[in-house]
């Protein structure tokens, strides 16, 4: 099955060479273009879309204010020649900013990103992340969460379940412990227990084989304090 893609744009030329570029990949197809965020959210709201291309600066509704009016919005990728609104745009969980001119390789870049999603959501993962420098995507009650590696605390298993534990919020999500480990940074994060996985830098104090991180004591498994104990010690630590 194709990749549903729409392109919004008030460059015509912009969106022909985009649609040109996404000729060259098999499983996408760009089942709608326009130019203006009135039409394109009028065709979402209706119709199945698993990717949008977004311009930021378009008359009527800027492609911010366009994102932002997507109560449950598809992966969306910016595309702009103004790279002032990036920051704004990954808090907006956008899957990547394409600085025009939009070259193929660049364009094959952040398709990869795309692929590798839905590659996963495909395979039918409830808990859903994508491997990215320094953050991934967990999809939480069928809504797709950036979280920063930064803001993590610990990961924790429960049964059928992890719940992710962040400064600011906890997340809850289908997933495997051993998985979600294995997708994190191995100079960042260690499992520590058969029920924990760890931020290093956030650990605050070491009690005999706890540690302590966010106010919590986290066992260390007997398995897991030789290994634990040595890269602590080795500096890994802020």
């Amino acid at each position: 099955m194709k990749t549903k893609c729409v392109v919004l744009d008030d460059d015509p030329l912009s969106i022909q060479i985009l649609e040109k570029n996404l000729e060259y990949f098999d499983n996408y197809e760009v089942v709608y273009s326009c130019n203006n965020a009135v039409d394109a959210f009028e065709y979402v709201h209706h119709n199945p879309v698993d990717l949008i291309f977004v311009d930021i600066n378009m008359p009527m509704v800027n492609g911010i204010d366009f994102i932002k009016s997507l109560h449950t919005p598809p992966l969306i990728i910016i595309t702009s020649s103004d790279n002032s609104y990036a920051v704004e745009g990954f808090e907006l969980d956008v899957v990547d900013y394409i600085l025009k001119p939009i070259y193929l390789k660049r364009l094959m870049k952040a398709l990869h990103k795309v692929s590798r999603i839905l590659q996963l959501a495909n395979k039918g993962t409830e808990g859903l992340l994508t491997e990215f420098d320094d953050h991934i995507f967990v999809k939480v009650d069928k809504k797709m969460i950036k979280i920063p590696f930064d803001d993590i605390l610990f990961i924790e298993s429960l049964k059928d379940y992890v719940i992710i534990k962040t400064e600011y919020k906890d997340y809850v999500t289908h997933y495997n412990l051993a998985a979600i480990t294995k997708l994190l940074p191995d100079y960042q994060f260690i499992r520590i227990h058969r029920s924990y996985t760890i931020a290093l830098n956030k650990i605050r104090a070491i009690d005999k084989n706890n540690l302590e991180i966010g106010g919590k004591l986290i066992p260390m498994g007997r398995n897991y304090i030789k290994k634990v104990k040595h890269q602590i010690l080795n500096g890994v630590v802020d």
